[in-house]
C-alpha cells in the first residue's frame, strides 16, 4: 500500500540511517525530507507540513522527548502523526512519549521495510479519517444551510462583480464573502479573513457575518450608510463577544450606491484595494487605516469614497492571493502580484481569463486560503 504524493519528516542524527530510511521510503512512493537534528526539523517545519513525523529519540543539544514538547505548544504542528525511532526500549520512557501524543514507538532493529509499511498505513489510516471527518462537517453545514462562501453575485445596473474563491488544500477556512443588496439602491460587499487555519477558522466565520450582517441591517433602518459607522459597530460588538473577543479578523465592507454610482469603502487590517483605470492603463492602490477587527475596543475606523469611471475595475482580495512558499519559507509579494495583474486588464472584462490563467496558477506554493472580489464598472 502506497500513498503517492505523501510527505514525511525523518529526524535523525546519524546520516546513513537517514539515507537508508529515505532511500525506502522512497521506493515505496513517499517522499521523505531529512533533518540530522530537532532544530533542523523545526525550521524544516516552518515551511512544509509533513503527513507524518518519524523522530529518532537519542540526538545531541534536543533529543526526540524534547523535540516532541515543542511540537505541542505549537497548534500549528502538535496534530502531525509523530513516532518515536529509537534502540531503546525503556517502557518509562515509552510511556512519557505516548504521554506526548505521539502514535506509535518503533526500535530501530525493527526491519527497514516493516517501518515502511507501518509509516504508509499510518498516513493511510490518518487521511482516510480526516476525509471522513470533512465529509461530516460538510455535511453537518449543509443541513444546518450555513455558508461562508455566495453561490452567486448580486446583480447591479452599471456593475458587473466576480469572484473567486479557493480554500487551502480543499479544506473550508477563515475567509468569508457576503453580498447584501438591502434594497434596488444600496449592495454591500463584504470580504474578511479569520486569523487562523482551516476548520477552526471557517467556524468562526459565520458569528462575523452574523454580526455584519447585523450591523448593515440596523445601520440602513436607522438611516446610517456609513460603511465606517458599520465597521465600527462590528468590533465593539466583537471585541465584548466572550466567545470572539480573543479572534482577530481583516475586513473589506464596500458599499455601492446605485444613485450616485459611487462606491464607500472602509477597512479593518486587510490589504489595499487595487483601482484599475482604464483611460490611463494605471493600477492604483487603496489603502485604509483600520486595525483588526477584536484588537481593540472604539476602535475608529476611517470612509473614503471611489468613483469608478467606465470600464475602469477594482479588486478586493485576502492574503492567501499574494501569500506562497519557497524553499526559504512563506513570502509575501504584494508588488508581484499587482504586476502580474497587469497583463490581464484592458477595456474589457475577462474575469474569467484571470481565473483561468492566473489565480489558478501554481496551487502547489499556496499557503492560506485565496479569495479575490472583481467590481467592473459597465459602460
Amino acid at each position: 500500500m502506497s500513498i503517492n504524493l505523501k510527505k514525511i519528516l525523518l529526524v535523525d542524527d546519524n546520516q546513513l540511517f537517514l539515507k537508508m530510511l529515505s532511500k525506502a521510503f522512497k521506493k515505496s512512493g513517499i517522499e521523505c525530507i531529512t533533518a540530522e537534528s530537532g532544530f533542523d526539523a523545526l525550521e524544516i517545519l516552518k515551511t512544509i507540513t509533513p503527513d507524518a513525523i518519524l523522530s529518532d529519540y537519542e540526538m545531541p543539544n534536543m533529543n526526540g522527548i524534547e523535540f516532541r514538547e515543542q511540537l505541542m505548544d505549537d497548534n500549528a504542528l502538535n496534530n502531525i502523526p509523530f513516532v518515536f525511532l529509537t534502540y531503546i526500549t525503556d517502557k518509562e520512557l515509552m510511556v512519557k512519549g505516548l504521554n506526548l501524543e505521539a502514535v506509535d514507538y518503533v526500535t530501530k532493529d525493527t526491519p527497514v521495510n516493516v517501518i515502511v509499511s507501518k509509516l504508509n498505513n499510518l498516513i493511510y489510516t490518518v487521511h482516510k479519517q480526516q476525509e471522513l471527518s470533512k465529509q461530516e462537517l460538510k455535511k453537518a453545514a449543509e443541513a444546518l444551510n450555513v455558508r461562508s462562501i455566495p453561490n452567486k453575485t448580486p446583480v447591479v445596473d452599471g456593475f458587473e462583480i466576480n469572484f473567486w474563491h479557493q480554500p487551502y488544500q480543499d479544506i473550508p477556512g477563515g475567509d468569508f464573502i457576503d453580498f447584501i443588496q438591502v434594497d434596488n439602491r444600496y449592495t454591500f460587499i463584504v470580504l474578511g479573513d479569520i486569523m487562523g487555519k482551516k476548520w477552526m477558522a471557517w467556524f468562526f466565520t459565520f458569528s462575523f457575518l452574523s454580526y455584519v450582517r447585523a450591523a448593515i441591517r440596523f445601520g440602513i433602518l436607522n438611516h446610517d450608510y456609513s460603511v465606517a459607522s458599520i465597521l465600527q459597530k462590528v468590533n465593539d460588538v466583537i471585541c465584548y463577544d466572550d466567545v470572539l473577543k480573543d479572534i482577530l479578523s481583516s475586513l473589506s465592507l464596500l458599499m455601492i450606491d446605485n444613485d450616485t454610482q459611487q462606491i464607500s469603502y472602509s477597512g479593518a487590517g486587510d490589504l489595499p484595494l487595487l483601482h484599475y483605470e482604464a483611460e490611463t492603463g494605471q493600477l492604483k492602490k487603496v489603502c485604509a487605516d483600520g486595525i483588526l477587527l477584536g484588537m481593540l475596543a472604539n476602535s475608529v475606523y476611517t470612509e473614503q469614497h471611489i468613483s469608478l469611471a467606465n470600464n475602469d475595475q477594482l479588486f478586493i482580495f485576502t492574503d492567501g492571493m499574494i501569500d506562497f512558499s519557497t524553499d526559504k519559507g512563506k513570502k509575501s509579494d504584494y508588488d508581484g502580484f499587482m504586476n502580474n495583474l497587469k497583463p490581464f486588464l484592458n477595456k474589457s472584462n475577462n474575469f474569467k481569463e484571470l481565473e483561468t490563467d492566473l489565480f489558478e496558477s501554481a496551487p502547489a506554493t499556496r499557503v492560506d486560503d485565496c479569495s479575490i472580489i472583481n467590481i467592473y464598472r459597465t459602460a
